[in-house]
């Protein structure tokens, strides 16, 4: 029975969970596989470098031991690029985007976990138009360097035919995962994710992680009045004619001047404030979810819980139970801006 080659790139400055979690999974996809008799390929994984030659020292100081040159690769199953800090460095390498670049022509599937989603953006692995995804907090910068692609910062991973992206770091396992359920079912996948005691599909997406992004206050003085009156109450009736009379302005030209310099409109602006301030209380104390709706401006828990479940993925009560602080919470900076 032929293996399915899975291949790794390395390069300075790459996160080795990116790299070495994934290939765990397939290793114990194998085990599986090999335990309840299964038909099917089983995986051989191996690493690959721009030289092939020299050791690669990953972000975290682990040194990863190259097997081959990208460019002495046959044809390959499966071809996965980790993220990490020096994704900057290796798209600005114009021998590793080439070498990258030509592996599409010999990979059944190409995949890219975390931040790795630049590196197959600049060796042109998307057609524009293509949804992808990456770290939440490495969103916009991709979006920003790559206009033409669509940049989805909530999925844990997205498929767009035999182009697989992935979140950060530990998404990476997640990506294995579904990987391994669509080469042998959701079956043998279950069964590896239970002997690795994840999820098989984690419930909700990154949002649910990510820290809110701060920016400085506005810079014209009318949409700063607004977002300060915003903060300084979010349990406050906050609709457009009262931030607007607020702010000296008409509704419709407030509405224009503060999606025009936020990005957002008002009202999901006062969401996402309001939400942020049900996640601390949820982290931080113990009141109802009925009680932190009321105080964080939702009105009810059902407002609540949908508004939840439309931008993190999870009910309240599932997010309390992952995210419940034991120690004191960093206080909150003003002015969040939605990814």
């Amino acid at each position: 029975m032929t293996e399915a080659l899975v291949a790794f790139l390395a390069y300075p400055g790459h996160v080795a969970l990116d790299l070495v979690g994934p290939a765990e999974v397939f290793s114990v996809a194998n085990q599986v596989l090999d335990g309840t008799r299964r038909a099917g390929r089983r995986y051989r994984t191996i690493v690959v470098s721009v030289d092939g030659r020299d050791d690669v020292v990953s972000e975290s100081g682990v040194v990863i031991r190259p097997t081959a040159a990208i460019g002495e690769l046959g044809p390959v199953d499966t071809f996965v690029v980790p993220g990490g800090g020096g994704i900057h460095d290796a798209i600005d390498s114009v021998e590793l985007v080439r070498a990258v670049a030509a592996v599409p022509a010999r990979a059944r599937r190409c995949a890219t976990v975390c931040s790795g989603t630049f590196i197959g953006a600049a060796a042109g692995w998307f057609p524009a138009g293509t949804r992808v995804t990456t770290h939440w907090a490495r969103a916009r910068e991709l979006a920003r360097r790559h206009p033409e692609l669509v940049v989805d910062p909530d999925p844990i991973f997205i498929r767009q035919g035999d182009r697989w992206t992935s979140a950060g770091v530990t998404a990476g396992i997640d990506l294995a995962l579904a990987l391994i359920e669509d080469d042998h079912g959701a079956e043998v996948a279950q069964v590896v994710a239970q002997w690795l005691v994840v999820f098989l599909r984690r419930p909700g997406g990154q949002s649910q992680f990510a820290a809110p992004v701060w920016s400085k206050p506005p810079e014209r003085a009318p949409v700063r009045a607004a977002v300060d009156l915003i903060h300084r109450d979010p349990a406050a009736p906050l609709d457009v004619h009262r931030l607007a009379d607020h702010a000296g302005l008409s509704a419709r030209h407030l509405l224009r001047l503060f999606t025009d310099e936020l990005g957002t409109t008002p009202a999901r602006y006062v969401e996402q404030v309001r939400l942020e301030a049900a996640r601390r209380l949820l982290e931080t104390e113990d009141s109802g979810v009925a009680a932190v709706a009321r105080r964080c401006g939702f009105g009810t828990d059902e407002t609540l819980r949908r508004a939840f479940r439309r931008r993190l993925g999870v009910s309240p009560d599932e997010y309390r139970r992952r995210f419940r602080s034991v120690g004191p919470r960093p206080p909150s900076t003003p002015h969040p801006v939605p990814l």
